[in-house]
């Protein structure tokens, strides 16, 4: 038993490890595209003044917009890496996907203003300065892809809904900066200054389609939802097929954070078999097939009686 008890450890070690390499590469990847658009962000602003420039200028608000939910997914996963506290057992993981939640939301509403904003100038398309847009607009667009490539080359982006948030958001503006420069051609070629609110409004509905699953994401994990990549009824069959077990219930499954999830069970068991062995069982068998490291599992006997839980 102690044996197996010390292997279970080192695996546990293992996969800890991985979570923390993981959470560096995050850390990394955020900062330098902080760093990235927080220059860009200077600027399009002193572009804007120099060039007497409405479009750079607003622009440059938008980069403030996405240097803050830069810094707020930063400042979220070094809040996270603080130790859990006799108040907050989980410690503060939560917190990434507060800030993940929080980043959705800005997003629906930097959407929002760039189609009021579109709409004004459906009505009256203004005279824009094209040739310096362009300019600006391909500097800006470098420099998201910049943030973008360092993201998803230092950072877990597919699987940590703070980092995707961010890097959305990055993303988002390159989007803009795409259709900035589309816009400042058709107007440069062909005068043709609605070109500006059309490309506007597309690229705010493709800010929102990404918008909305982020927030879908954050709102799933903040309600205790079972992870995606988890099928409960699997595990709940992988573990019933256990020699000995009578029935499993009361199985919960969640996530604490991206990358970290846990499970709770009570295992219902034949008197007459081993309630060590059918939970060293038990929690390999989650730990191989589903890659949930935290368990609490709770075995039973038909001796044991209790309350019929509420959820």
């Amino acid at each position: 038993m102690g044996h197996h008890h010390h292997h279970g450890h080192d695996h546990h070690g293992h996969h800890h490890h991985h979570f923390e390499e993981t959470r560096e590469g995050n850390k990394k990847g955020l900062l330098i595209a902080l760093l990235i658009t927080a220059g860009i962000m200077l600027l399009e602003f002193f572009g804007g003044l120099f060039t007497n420039s409405l479009a750079l200028l607003s622009d440059s608000g938008h980069m403030l917009s996405d240097a803050s939910s830069l810094l707020l997914s930063f400042v979220a996963i070094g809040f996270a890496a603080r130790p859990a506290s006799p108040s907050k057992s989980y410690g503060f993981y939560r917190f990434e996907i507060l800030a993940a939640l929080f980043n959705g939301v800005t997003l629906f509403v930097i959407a929002a203003f760039i189609i009021k904003e579109a709409y004004e100038r459906f009505l009256e398309p203004p005279t824009v300065a094209s040739g310096t847009m362009m300019l600006i607009a391909s500097v800006g667009l470098l420099a998201n892809l910049l943030s973008a490539w360092s993201l998803m080359s230092k950072g877990d982006v597919k699987n940590n809904v703070n980092l995707r948030s961010a890097y959305l958001h990055v993303l988002g503006d390159a989007l803009g900066s795409v259709g900035a420069l589309v816009a400042g051609l058709l107007m440069l070629l062909f005068d043709w200054y609605i070109a500006d609110p059309i490309i506007s409004v597309l690229v705010a509905l493709l800010i929102l389609k990404s918008a909305w699953g982020v927030i879908k994401h954050s709102v799933h994990i903040l309600m205790e939802g079972t992870p995606i990549t988890v099928d409960q009824v699997e595990v709940k069959q992988a573990l019933e097929a256990i020699d000995g077990v009578v029935n499993v219930h009361d199985l919960h499954i969640w996530t604490i954070t991206s990358g970290l999830d846990t499970l709770t069970c009570h295992i219902l068991i034949d008197d007459n078999k081993d309630s060590q062995d059918i939970l060293q069982q038990a929690i390999n068998k989650i730990q191989e097939a589903f890659k949930i490291e935290h368990t609490t599992i709770q075995i039973e006997t038909s001796k044991i009686e209790h309350h019929e839980m509420k959820v």
